[in-house]
């Protein structure tokens, strides 16, 4: 294990000296020493595509209406006419009737 070790430091420093010349030169050489998996030819991994992030919107909360009916039209008070059978006159020219008032349709004049 020693002598794998001694090895790699030996290779990394004649390496850096092989690049420290060549840059002198104006090329460029770079090294890469690396420890993990092997990703065949490309060097890379294959691309990560990450799975789109699920936004939940709530639904809106729907507007309320409220319907308000109409007053219910109040029947049209009809306007009776106070006739005496007795008097043979209308309130108000008759004040009194001793047999009791009789309710008369208005009548138009004529």
């Amino acid at each position: 294990m020693k002598a794998t070790r001694r090895l790699a430091v030996l290779l990394i420093l004649a390496l850096s000296a092989v690049a420290g010349s060549a840059s002198a030169h104006g090329g460029r050489v770079g090294v890469y020493y690396g420890i993990g998996p092997y990703w065949g030819p490309w060097g890379y991994p294959p691309p990560w595509y990450y799975q789109p992030q699920v936004v939940v919107v709530p639904a809106p909360i729907p507007p309320v209406y409220i319907e308000q009916r109409e007053a219910p039209a109040e029947p049209a008070t009809q306007q009776y006419w106070h006739y005496c059978r007795s008097a043979k006159g209308y309130y108000p020219y008759v004040k009194e009737c001793p047999d009791g008032w009789q309710k008369v349709l208005p009548q138009p004049e004529r």
